[in-house]
């Protein structure tokens, strides 16, 4: 684990302790404006079966994906990368409240509390909402910032999505994760 990593985790834990059911069911009230994106268009393009969407629109290119070490204090990728231009806007996945921004390892990070104890974690990105605003699904929550090294020389949105201390695989939650199979014992 690097610095980095073990700084963030550190940030989500206390974030976790903090606002433990901070976030109830139907957080957003009926009466929350359609998200819209900084295209103007609606986040219709980047829904999906299932009640998360991508946290960019359109539908970014995956440049590198989750790879769950085999103990947590290995090497690992505790997220995805999406490509993503410096200025991007970056959306909630589900509805939520911003729990947590600052800087951890010198990027900008921000924080997601959503329903069920699932947190997801953005970074290199500058908050656009303060902390306690609850957000809804494809709303605006940051915009994507340069970070030297991230995905160099590209840029990128890392983002990770943990239950409690664990990492989960974003992509399962837009239905987009890697299906492995097993040999038969």
């Amino acid at each position: 684990m690097s610095i980095g990593s073990g700084l963030l985790a550190a940030v989500l834990a206390a974030a976790s302790v903090t606002t433990a059911g901070v976030v109830p069911a139907g957080v957003v009230s009926a009466g929350a404006p359609s998200p819209v994106t900084p295209s103007g268009r609606g986040v219709g393009p980047v829904t999906t079966s299932g009640r998360w969407v991508w946290p960019l629109d359109p539908r970014p290119e995956v440049v590198r994906r989750f790879d769950r070490p085999d103990q947590p204090w290995l090497p690992g990728h505790r997220g995805v990368d999406l490509a993503a231009p410096v200025g991007r806007s970056v959306l909630a996945p589900a509805d939520g409240q911003v729990t947590w921004t600052g800087v951890v390892a010198g990027r900008s990070v921000v924080v997601v509390s959503h329903e069920g104890g699932l947190r997801s974690t953005f970074e290199p990105v500058v908050a656009t909402v303060p902390v306690g605003t609850a957000v809804s699904r494809g709303q605006g929550v940051g915009a994507v910032t340069v970070t030297p090294g991230h995905c160099a020389p590209r840029t990128c949105l890392h983002w990770g999505v943990l239950r409690g201390e664990t990492y989960l695989d974003p992509l399962s939650r837009v239905g987009r994760a890697r299906v492995v199979l097993l040999p038969v014992a």
